[in-house]
């Protein structure tokens, strides 16, 4: 390739698979970013170091290389489609691949969310397929993601900040709304019991625009009656911090009286919900341009 062509992971992939003999297939990480899901980089977790494009072949009829990981494991030509002239696995089972090979269930469970995400796959899809190959490698880790596994996260550091997350049982994204059907905002996390909500600020929320409008949302959330938690990129290295902070708000949500509570989770009946890959599925060209803005961030 010229010197000029950038390594993204759609190239990468691109170039993997030119190399794919008729039985073979681009499935994994792969499959999943060449089906559009831009959350699969390829990449390792320094964010940096690019990773071999899984290749499934039913035997070894191609010589391994750095650019490819060749897995020969039994699969039906069935479970692969031709995308854009580029064969690959159908998207449940790269979704499964990544789950059963991930370096941790923590990895599983976000190759899951992410897949889910972009509508690829939902988690009963998966469920069936993890069910139905019980001896392949991996497969184990790969049904305890499922279970773990959430259909409305927005980004892997959502998927970590809900694991890790000590408190009762939250939901993701749901939109909160004042007692007259205003929106307040669409926290990453919240307990609807509690009346905690968790916000994950990557470095683009600490300086410009992006801060204040953060610190106008906290004082949004505090004026109706909820506690905010805050999760920080140091946080994932060191969650002690993170994890006592949740702890203080839960303390402080306690102490909160009743009628303090002045939002809801109750959606007006013009608001649509997207929280599963069903409902989203469901919605025409139109109204996914107006409701799932946030999948083409």
């Amino acid at each position: 390739m010229p010197a000029g062509v950038e390594p993204t992971p759609v190239q990468r992939v691109l170039e993997a698979g030119v190399l794919l003999p008729p039985v073979g297939a681009v499935t994994g990480w792969g499959a999943l970013s060449w089906y559009g899901g831009h959350w699969f980089s390829g990449l390792a977790r320094d964010g940096q170091t690019p990773l071999p494009v899984p290749i499934a072949l039913p035997r070894r009829s191609i010589r391994p290389q750095p650019l490819m990981l060749i897995c020969e494991e039994r699969f039906s030509l069935r479970e692969t489609t031709l995308v854009d002239g580029l064969r690959v696995t159908s998207a449940v089972r790269s979704a499964a691949f990544a789950m059963r090979y991930a370096r941790s269930l923590r990895d599983a469970v976000v190759a899951l969310d992410m897949a889910c995400f972009h509508d690829l796959v939902s988690i009963d899809e998966v469920r069936v397929w993890v069910d139905g190959h019980p001896s392949y490698t991996g497969i184990e880790q790969a049904r305890a993601a499922v279970l773990l596994a959430d259909e409305n996260a927005w980004s892997p550091m959502e998927v970590g900040m809900r694991l890790d997350w000590p408190g009762g049982s939250v939901l993701t994204n749901r939109p909160i709304f004042d007692p007259e059907g205003r929106h307040i905002a669409t926290p990453d996390l919240v307990d609807p019991v509690a009346g905690v909500v968790g916000e994950y600020d990557s470095d683009l929320h600490l300086t410009g625009s992006r801060r204040a409008k953060d610190l106008r949302r906290e004082e949004d959330y505090r004026a109706c009656g909820l506690e905010q938690v805050t999760m920080v990129a140091a946080d994932v290295r060191d969650p002690g911090p993170y994890l006592e902070r949740v702890r203080t708000a839960y303390a402080r949500a306690a102490r909160r009286p009743a009628s303090d509570r002045r939002w809801t989770l109750e959606r007006p009946t013009s608001w649509v919900a997207t929280h599963t890959v069903a409902r989203r599925r469901s919605l025409d060209a139109t109204e996914r341009a107006i409701w799932l803005r946030y999948q083409a961030s």
